[in-house]
Parts: C-alpha cells; structure tokens; sequence
C-alpha cells in the first residue's frame, strides 16, 4: 500500500515540476520553484487525492487543485520563515536567506496569486465552494501563526489556548485538503465534514507527535537537532504540562533553566528532559496525541464507502502516526 503512495507522491512532484510560475524578472521566480523543490512529504496534497479516491478512481480533476494546496503551504512557510528569522527550511537556506525579506515577501505574494489561478481548474459548479472553503482555512492559518508569536511573549499559556493555535496554524490546512478532496468528489455533506473533522483530528495529532519527537526522537534518524524546542522555551504541550504540574524544587528548576541566558546546549535539554520524565509528561502527551489520533479515525469509519476504499488513507496516515522523524 505504501508503494502505491510512493507512487503517487511521484506524481505529484512530476506536476509541481511542470508548473510555470513565470520567469521574468528572474529574482522574484527563482525563489519559488526553489521553495518547491525542497521536495517535503507532500502530505496535503496526498491527504486531497486519498480523500477524493474514497470516491472515485480517477486523479485528473483533483491534482491541480491538490498542488494548490501544496503551493499555499510554500507560501506560508516562506513567510513564516521571515517572522522566525529561520535560517534553514529542509536543509537548505531559507529564500530570505539566500536572497532577502523583500524578495521572500513579494515571491510569495505571487505564490498566493497562483493559488487562485490553480482552483480557476475544479468544476464551475463547485469554484465558489472551494474558494470560500479555502479563504477560510487561509484566514485561520494566519489567526494561528499571530497567536503562535503572541504566546512567545507571555510567560504562561493554557493547555486550550496551545491546542486551538495548533488547529488554526497547522491542522485547519490538513482538515481543508480532507475536505477538499471530498468536495471535488461530490461527497454528500456529512462525508465532507467527516473528512474534514478526520483531517483536523490527525493534524493536531502530527503536531503533538513533533512536539514529542523534538524532546524523545532518536538523533540518528531525527534530521535536527533533538530538544530544540527545550532550548528556545517553545511553549509545546510537553512545557506548558510541565509547567502546569511541577510544584517545589521541580518547578524551581524548571523555571531556572528557563530563565538562563548562557548555558551549555546539551546540558539545558538533558536536564528539562529529566524533569518531563519525573513529571510523567511523554505519558500526558502521547496519551493526548492518541486522544486526537482516535477521533480522526474514528470519523473515518463513519464515511460512507467501502472499508477497502479506506486502506490507502489509512495506511498513509498510520505512516505518518508511527514516524520517527
């Protein structure tokens, strides 16, 4: 099943090769095939076409809208990358690394232009769904990054308040690909919201799953640097838990190594990750990442379609589940 998604991954990076972005003048073009071709799991855009497949078994109608989605993900990266003054995106330079914010700004502007252009491809009957559907998947990503930058600056944020930023900054774009899929396939409404809760429901859980793999991951196999998130006090589930329940010299400790200015990187994560493990904290974090897992899944059973029409979303996303990087 997986060799079929290898299958279909190779697909879709066979059309974002083909599109023509523009060419002149060449310093606002040439950042954004390089953005693309950073390559990525393409997971919205697999989550589009695995979701419409539920319904149908063929591809043409849905794989220009599917790369719209991809491209939007580009764009926000591109410009997320210029608010976290990232230095890498995949390995490589960020596009306003290697060129400068201007460019990275104005590149990315025509990205979301050609989002549109690439939506202009679903039927006329369902252009105006689609485009209202994904003006408002576009506005809650941006409500998301804003609270992300906001809760860098507060001293405590809520379990709650964390859970919502990441559905609004990661999962409402997944829950908006689940959705699309089914749109464009002509689901009935109730299997179009199921998709979409299934999508919503697995990208809160992937986000959780990195906020473990950050702290817990083998470093062999993880890509980045392990405890990155420790290192910068990134409010992630596992800190704000923390946080909630340490009490005497724990929570003393915890608050002193947050405080630090200078110290010794390695020593900084050994230490919280010593203080997560006192406080039972991987166990509150995976069983709450299984607690979203559970639901999208459980949505999933409740589509009307044939179980064996369900095996190559399922596979796809127990992938993704069971990651290790």
């Amino acid at each position: 099943m997986l060799k079929d998604i290898l299958s279909l991954t190779e697909s879709i990076n066979q059309e974002i090769a083909k599109i023509n972005f523009g060419e002149n003048p060449g310093e606002l073009y040439e950042p954004i095939r390089y953005i693309m071709d950073l390559g990525g799991k393409r997971m919205r855009p697999l989550l589009v076409t695995l979701s419409y497949q539920l319904f149908h078994d063929d591809l043409g109608p849905v794989i220009q809208p599917a790369i719209a989605v991809e491209v939007f993900h580009n764009f926000t990266l591109m410009h997320d990358d210029i608010m976290d003054h990232a230095p890498l995106r995949r390995g490589k330079a960020t596009v306003h690394t290697r060129w400068n914010n201007n460019i990275a700004i104005l590149s990315g502007d025509v990205m979301l232009v050609k989002v549109y252009e690439m939506f202009m491809e679903v039927q006329d009957s369902q252009f105006k769904d689609v485009i209202r559907k994904f003006n408002r998947c576009a506005a809650e990503v941006c409500e998301g990054q804003q609270l992300d930058m906001n809760y860098e600056r507060r001293l405590s944020v809520t379990v709650p308040e964390y859970l919502e930023m990441i559905r609004l900054k990661t999962a409402a774009l997944l829950g908006f690909s689940t959705e699309l899929g089914a749109l464009l396939a002509c689901a009935s409404p109730q299997d179009q919201q199921l998709l979409k809760t299934f999508g919503t429901s697995v990208g809160i859980g992937f986000q959780l799953k990195d906020d473990l793999l950050d702290v817990y991951a083998d470093q062999s196999k993880f890509g980045k640097q392990v405890g990155g998130d420790i290192i910068a006090n990134k409010k992630t589930f596992l800190l704000i838990k923390a946080l909630e329940n340490a009490t005497g010299e724990i929570r003393k400790a915890l608050w002193a190594w947050m405080e630090k200015e200078e110290f010794d990187k390695e020593e900084k994560v050994l230490a919280v990750k010593g203080i997560y493990d006192q406080l039972g904290i991987k166990k509150l974090a995976e069983d709450k990442m299984n607690e979203y897992f559970q639901t999208g899944f459980e949505a999933l059973k409740k589509i009307n379609v044939d179980h064996t029409r369900k095996e190559k979303l399922l596979s796809f996303t127990e992938y993704l589940v069971n990651r290790e990087k």
